[in-house]
């Protein structure tokens, strides 16, 4: 099976540290040409030594491509009457107190060609994150309003603003913070009298921590609640892979608009292009269909990175080498893929089209944990699951294609019994609707849902959320990885604890 090249990503988010200076400097000539360039060595030598925690950089394959700077200040020592020189002591950051209670943003930065995949979101994420984690009641920066400079003629900043907020201005500075949850406490003069577009002015932006209770570890710690979201998806007949793209990102964007970690689509998702082939025989249109997946899995993967979320990849038809393979993608918001071959094929996979199955099970480490893949009739073979799980997988995504109701609960039931049975979660989707002339593609049906295991921290019925049958729809639900350390280790049943690995054994060939 043959790897197509394409541009690779690996997006890396971590601290910046003394060793980044010249990098870093390079990155803000780049962004900052016209307000003053980069900081001076010993200015970026004080910001790290001082809160290292606070700088963050996001690297592509080693390159800096994007940072943000950060202190803590006792905010009543200052107010809302500052301008940025003092409040940053003039980029030295004298003024950071680890005891304070405010996150003040000192600066944040994208390189130009990095805009489009959405890192500054990113940024502000992490630093919202380092926000709950050092337990501080709120997010302050202050922000430039570049776009006023075209409107000061005719509008006051504050009139500026409000039509911004109105969404009836863009502004490339505030309307981004606006969008990032952010919100206008006041409007500053004078904050930083360098920037000709924002005339000085600057408005002075919050964030207000509803998490300010307890302490929690800092940015970079494992996540415990993540959120899964699923897409029922319906098929349709689609003319191109950008009408299909453009279908995918509608729902992508959808879910990550609730700051899902993972987004799963069904087995087969490439189907809806099959129509393209209507004049071939199923083999031939398969094959054909699968010249299609390299290119779609590569636009989902920009996504991924741009909407900064998990993407499974349903599943696509492979077709190399004169084999072909039921695949589906795992596609990290990082920039990194990794495939999962369907291992069971079914009958009519065989039959009909000649599709072969893979040899080898995978456990994927992603930014939520370990995690697994099973292509639907996958999912019927309670070995896979339990192979899986034995190798740290806390959940199990099932793409599937069912065309009947009796096939559906097929998947269905076998994949709560593997939740109930290796104490993990398992989300399910399939696709709704109908493929006129698509041999063996024409109906579908399909209810999606997420299960946990059954014990009395979790749901009556073990089922988290399921959708509305036959209905396109996106099913959204946080799953509790300490849940599952606590079934496993106090729960009324403790299936994987007390197997007897004395009489049995699971082993891969």
């Amino acid at each position: 099976m043959k790897k197509d090249k394409i541009k690779k990503h690996k997006l890396l988010l971590r601290h910046l540290t003394l060793d980044d200076y010249d990098n870093i400097a390079i990155l803000m000539e780049h962004v900052y040409g016209n307000l003053g360039g980069a900081w001076k060595k010993d200015q970026y030598t004080s910001q790290i030594t001082r809160f290292p925690e606070g700088q963050i950089v996001i690297e592509d394959n080693g390159q800096l491509v994007a940072a943000a700077l950060s202190m803590v200040v006792d905010y009543a020592r200052f107010g809302d009457v500052h301008t940025y020189a003092q409040i940053t002591s003039n980029g030295y950051l004298t003024h950071h107190n680890p005891l304070g209670d405010t996150l003040y943003g000192v600066d944040i930065f994208v390189h130009p060609k990095y805009r489009g995949l959405r890192l500054g979101r990113r940024l502000y994420d992490a630093r919202k994150e380092l926000c709950r984690n050092l337990n501080l009641r709120r997010f302050i920066a202050g922000g430039r309003i570049p776009g006023y400079a075209k409107y000061a003629d005719t509008l006051t900043p504050v009139r500026y603003i409000e039509e911004v907020k109105n969404r009836e201005i863009y502004d490339p500075v505030l309307s981004f913070q606006l969008f990032n949850g952010f919100h206008v406490r006041k409007l500053l003069t004078g904050y930083l009298p360098v920037d000709v577009d924002s005339k000085g002015f600057a408005t002075l932006l919050e964030w207000v921590n509803l998490d300010f209770v307890d302490k929690t570890p800092s940015l970079g710690g494992s996540k415990n609640i993540i959120r899964l979201g699923v897409v029922q998806w319906q098929m349709r007949t689609l003319s191109s892979v950008e009408e299909l793209l453009k279908h995918a990102e509608f729902f992508i964007d959808a879910v990550a608009g609730y700051h899902a970690d993972f987004v799963l689509f069904p087995e087969y998702m490439s189907a809806p292009l099959m129509g393209l082939f209507n004049d071939k025989s199923p083999p031939d249109a398969i094959r054909a269909l699968a010249g299609f997946t390299s290119e779609i899995r590569n636009g989902l993967l920009e996504m991924a990175m741009s909407y900064n979320i998990n993407i499974i990849a349903g599943s696509m038809p492979e077709y190399s080498n004169h084999e072909l393979y039921n695949v589906s993608w795992l596609l990290r918001r990082d920039g990194t893929f990794e495939a999962q071959y369907k291992i069971h094929v079914t009958i009519d996979e065989v039959s009909c089209w000649g599709v072969q199955g893979g040899d080898a099970l995978k456990v994927f480490d992603t930014d939520c944990g370990k995690i697994a893949v099973l292509i639907c009739y996958d999912s019927e073979f309670p070995e896979l699951a339990r192979l899986a799980t034995i190798q740290g997988a806390q959940i199990i995504f099932v793409p599937f294609w069912t065309d009947t109701k009796n096939a559906y609960q097929r998947v269905r039931y076998c994949s709560h019994a593997r939740a109930i049975e290796n104490e993990c979660f398992v989300a399910i989707t399939g696709s709704v609707g109908n493929l006129p002339h698509a041999e063996n593609m024409d109906i579908q049906y399909a209810q999606a849902a997420i299960f946990s295991p059954s014990d009395f921290s979790f749901p009556h019925d073990a089922i988290l959320a399921e959708a509305t049958p036959n209905t396109e729809m996106t099913l959204i639900a946080d799953v509790n990885l300490d849940l599952l350390k606590q079934v496993r280790t106090r729960g009324a049943a403790r299936n994987l604890a007390n197997r007897r690995p004395d009489l049995y054994r699971l082993e891969w060939f």
